[in-house]
């Protein structure tokens, strides 16, 4: 939607919430309660104060007061309330009632302020409520733009930390000429398809991403060969949730490079994944050699990202306890997820 049609759409939002409001303060300041009818010259007197108001709301509050320019809209502001009780006293009092004694006493003016002064307020006060509701909406939605933008940026840093790994794995199988780099390179194409055609979505299906799981697994157990022993385990999966993709692949990825940074043979990588009703359950652990554990076991580009994307994508919705255990390190998080609409 172009920004001209935008306007004209909240303008006529806001010229109908204005005159839904103004009518209803009309109808509470002319109606005689005593006679049941209306006074046209409440009518009139009203108009009066309308008029007053609408020049606050429209000039003064937009020209000074949004603008910080609290002296020039005070100074403004006390002129035109002076010029409402002017015409009112000299002009409209004359007209409907001539033959009544014009007040020059304090009090009287006082009793006319207090006469006044409500309803300009009550009606000059509607244009600051509509700006705060637009104004609100505008920062939720520059909040959920900002938030969008900030989960593309944090995915696409995952392409290439995962590139950047692999692809050393298979330069170095390349070099040796070992007849596993066509089924590698296999792997790695159907992963990286997965990557990049079916994770524009914030969320995919949950089988999806567990089946992407199960190939990245593979990939990485080729490169272990007879070193180690990999289980990976799903359970109770309901196929009719989805998940943020990308989320629960960081953690499998620093499983193998750890473990096999720490150590050469005996690897243990362990992957279990269930749900319980709508609440995702994700295992993973890997063992390490304590002299040679890395440095940066959990403080990883991709460790960080994840944080902050379950931390945008389940606020309040997701536990990740991360720990270390009998020469064991331990991945356990716990998400709440979204059913597939």
């Amino acid at each position: 939607m172009s920004k001209a049609k935008t306007f004209k759409k909240i303008a006529w939002r806001e010229v109908v919430f204005q005159l839904i409001l103004h009518f209803l303060v009309f109808i509470f300041y002319t109606y005689d309660r005593t006679n049941r009818t209306f006074e046209f010259y409440h009518i009139v007197f009203f108009l009066n104060y309308a008029i007053a108001a609408a020049i606050i709301s429209y000039i003064l509050i937009p020209t000074f007061f949004y603008k910080k320019k609290y002296l020039i809209f005070t100074a403004n502001l006390i002129l035109l309330i002076i010029a409402v009780i002017l015409t009112e006293e000299f002009f409209l009092e004359k007209v409907f009632f001539p033959n009544t004694k014009r007040s020059d006493t304090f009090p009287g003016v006082f009793f006319m302020l207090a006469d006044i002064l409500p309803v300009i307020a009550i009606l000059s006060g509607f244009k600051f409520t509509w700006d705060a509701i637009v104004k609100q909406r505008q920062v939720e939605k520059l909040t959920s733009h900002i938030q969008e933008s900030e989960l593309q940026f944090l995915k696409s840093q995952i392409n290439p930390h995962f590139l950047f790994n692999n692809l050393n794995n298979l330069y170095s199988y390349a070099i040796e000429a070992s007849p596993k780099t066509p089924v590698i390179i296999l792997e790695l194409s159907s992963v990286l398809r997965y990557m990049l055609y079916e994770c524009k979505a914030r969320y995919v299906s949950i089988s999806k991403e567990i089946e992407h799981l199960k190939n990245f697994t593979q990939l990485n157990e080729l490169q272990i060969e007879e070193r180690g022993v990999i289980n990976f385990s799903v359970e109770n999966i309901n196929t009719q949730y989805e998940i943020a993709p990308l989320i629960l692949v960081v953690f499998i990825e620093n499983a193998f490079k750890h473990s096999q940074s720490a150590q050469s043979e005996d690897i243990k990588i362990n992957i279990d994944i269930s749900m319980t009703e709508d609440v995702l359950n994700f295992h993973c652990s890997n063992n390490f050699v304590p002299i040679n554990k890395p440095d940066n076991l959990t403080h990883g580009i991709g460790l960080k990202n994840v944080k902050k994307r379950l931390e945008l994508l389940y606020p309040d919705a997701h536990q990740l306890k991360i720990n270390e255990h009998d020469n064991f390190y331990q991945i356990h998080l716990t998400l709440k997820l979204h059913k597939i609409v």
